[in-house]
């Protein structure tokens, strides 16, 4: 992980990482060392997301003690077992270090039997992002159809992260005008549909993320993933749209800035 970073040719923040979940385990041994190695290295800035009441908590406490940390708190589909948590997830909405609600949102690929209560979580959510004036950082797993029929009802600003839609799916996101957030997935060879939206997306609707420590890219895959490593995904994306490492890393990082208010 540090050898990696120690190898990112950066010589200063261009590296805009909008979704990476740094409470992991995974970190728990070299997370301080982790976070001075990345902002000497060519992290600017990271939000690190959390996906219930207790990931969230840690999230507030990472960016309140790192200049160059923001977090996002919310309750992710895959975490329905407390609902009524998220009573208390709002009351971190406030604070002057949370920039978005998220992780939020559907995943039908882990679980067929709680469909009713993740559409209710998702949809409260998305009804105090409205409320606080905050973007959303959305989760769809295998949820295409409900994640863009609950975008257009509510039409928040926010990001779909990681994003697994087809082109026409990421045409309908942009008409609403939010983000589409492209990860170490683009660089596998069982991307077949991400090259094509990469391609035809606005440059002003680009946002760079992790998922940090889970999908490094290649040729990292299945490693710890970090911060660092959006070096490589922003590199195959500029390859894709005949362009600049560089740019593409600006580009993300103007975007991130302007989306998070930060």
């Amino acid at each position: 992980m540090i050898e990696y970073i120690n190898e990112t040719p950066l010589k200063k923040p261009l590296i805009f990482d909008t979704h990476a979940h740094y409470d992991d385990s995974r970190f728990d041994e070299n997370r301080e060392i982790l976070f001075d190695a990345l902002n000497q290295n060519g992290v600017g800035g990271i939000i690190t997301c959390g996906c219930d009441l207790a990931s969230s908590k840690k999230a507030i406490k990472m960016a309140e003690e790192h200049k160059f940390v923001y977090a996002a708190v919310g309750m992710h589909p895959g975490n329905m077992e407390k609902p009524d948590d998220l009573n208390e997830i709002e009351k971190l909405f406030s604070h002057k270090k949370c920039v978005a609600i998220g992780e939020i949102g559907l995943d039908y690929y882990w679980t067929q039997d709680n469909k009713p209560t993740q559409k209710e979580v998702f949809k409260k959510q998305l009804e105090l992002s409205l409320e606080y004036a905050l973007p959303v950082i959305v989760h769809d797993r295998e949820a295409h159809s409900d994640t863009l029929e609950f975008l257009k009802s509510y039409k928040p600003k926010g990001v779909i992260h990681s994003f697994s839609g087809s082109p026409e799916m990421a045409a309908e996101v942009l008409k609403l005008g939010m983000y589409i957030g492209i990860g170490g997935v683009i660089t596998f060879k069982n991307a077949k549909k991400l090259p094509d939206v990469v391609k035809m997306l606005p440059d002003n609707r680009i946002l760079l993320e992790t998922d940090a420590p889970y999908l490094a890219p290649v040729p990292y895959r299945s490693k710890t993933n970090n911060s660092a490593m959006i070096y490589l995904t922003a590199q195959k994306i500029a390859e894709l749209r005949e362009t600049t490492t560089e740019h593409i890393l600006n580009l993300s990082f103007k975007n991130a800035k302007e989306l998070f208010g930060i």
